[in-house]
């Protein structure tokens, strides 16, 4: 009975050290929310010192909505998980009474029977009318082992009633462990209904604005376009450069000359660049790397580190998302794809190369700059830069400065527009970012 006791209660420990440390994960991940809130607002409060709404309010407040929505949903969580924990105790408890109702029941039984056997002339008879000698031994094992037994069972009554008072405390605990939380789901809900409604008026006034919206989406336009041609432009170069060389070294190896002819074939055609909701077939396939823009031992070390890095690159300016990669919308339903995730910033905060890298190309787009860089196969591009400091051909390192943010298109702040490739198909940059 109690090896069975202390079996149960040891899968019961597993499930309730489960269930603490999730609440231990789930309280820490709250105390991280609630910062990032914090630091959210200050940022809102400075945008809210200009005079009209804009639309770095707008991503500030849909910001703090949904980490406010996360502080919420890890909170009713946690409810979940204590009422689990509630669950689990009490049939623990209700198990616990059952063992220990029995053992009371045997207990009982064995000191009934040892009552009407309490004299010494039956035990004495119980041994002398053993057949032999041998038989005698053992009837004096065995009242022995009775006498244990009946110790043994007095023992695990006050264990098992030990037990069921601590299962008991930790209910009580568990109990109102979760009127607390609860409490703190009431406080933080009133909290996400005040900002959803701060959210509705700022989208309100924004709907109010819809010519200056659709010119400010419209300028964004027109720099993705030329920013598009441009990547376009200096990937198509950087393949036919890189297809030029790996045939002259395989040339050099086998002794033979390069004719004129050959080296004007040697590049071919690049596939249009794909980005949100597309689909590509851009690659040139090379047996050894996958890549014709990787061919030495350092640039498959450079590939590989990069793509290992998927997740864990540095933001590339200090700053908060304005616009998504993908489909966005604004308030009015104007509609438009970004191929960037665009960062709001302070004008003037340094835009730095989240990887180490090759300086491809360094372009003007509409008044501002954009930095090219090649990481292998991979290809980071920062734009809506003023002040930059390199140039085509530098090596950089990871965290190095490029340049400086410029203004953003409704003169409120900076903005930063950064890209991620791999040869000509874009990636979401949101999925390599920290």
């Amino acid at each position: 009975m109690l090896k069975k006791l202390f079996s149960l209660g040891l899968l019961f420990c597993v499930a309730f050290n489960t269930i603490a440390q999730d609440k231990a994960t789930l309280e820490s991940k709250r105390d991280q929310l609630r910062k990032e809130i914090e630091q959210t607002q200050s940022l809102l409060n400075e945008t809210q010192k200009s005079t009209k709404t804009n639309l770095n309010q707008l991503a500030l407040i849909q910001r703090k909505v949904r980490l406010q929505e996360n502080v919420v949903g890890s909170i009713q969580k946690e409810v979940r998980s204590l009422s689990d924990e509630i669950y689990l105790t009490q049939l623990e408890i209700n198990r616990m009474n059952r063992v220990l109702d029995t053992l009371k029941d045997e207990y009982a039984q064995s000191m009934v029977y040892a009552y009407k056997n309490r004299g010494n002339y039956s035990f004495l008879n119980f041994i002398f009318s053993s057949e032999n000698f041998n038989d005698a031994i053992k009837r004096i094992t065995y009242l022995k082992s009775y006498r244990n037994y009946q110790e043994r069972q007095a023992d695990n009554i006050l264990k098992t009633q030990d037990l069921l008072n601590k299962k008991v405390s930790e209910l009580d605990q568990s109990k109102d462990r979760k009127g607390v939380v609860l409490k703190e789901q009431n406080v933080e809900m009133n909290k996400l209904a005040r900002q959803r409604s701060e959210q509705a008026g700022v989208v309100k006034k924004l709907q109010g604005k819809q010519k200056e919206l659709n010119k400010i989406i419209a300028s964004k336009r027109k720099e993705d376009l030329k920013l598009k041609n441009t990547i376009s432009a200096m990937i198509k170069r950087e393949i036919e450069l890189a297809k030029a060389e790996a045939a002259r070294k395989a040339k050099a190896a086998a002794g033979t000359k390069t004719s004129s002819s050959e080296n004007t074939n040697t590049a071919s055609n690049v596939k249009p660049l794909v980005g949100a909701n597309e689909s590509s077939n851009a690659n040139a396939i090379l047996p050894s790397t996958g890549s014709v823009l990787v061919n030495t031992e350092a640039e498959v070390a450079l590939n590989k580190n990069f793509e290992g890095n998927r997740g864990k690159l540095p933001w590339p300016v200090k700053g908060y998302l304005l616009y998504h990669y993908g489909n966005n919308e604004l308030p009015g339903g104007i509609k438009f794809t970004n191929y960037s995730v665009t960062i709001a910033t302070k004008i003037g905060e340094p835009v730095k190369a989240v990887f180490d890298g090759e300086v491809t190309l360094v372009s003007y787009i509409e008044d501002n700059q954009a930095v090219y860089v090649k990481h292998g196969q991979y290809f980071t591009v920062y734009s809506n830069l003023t002040n930059v400091t390199v140039k085509r051909g530098d090596h950089v390192s990871l965290g190095q400065t490029l340049g400086r943010a410029g203004e953003n298109d409704e003169g409120e702040g900076g903005r930063v527009e950064f890209l991620v490739l791999k040869e000509t198909a874009f990636q979401n940059p949101e999925s390599w970012l920290k």
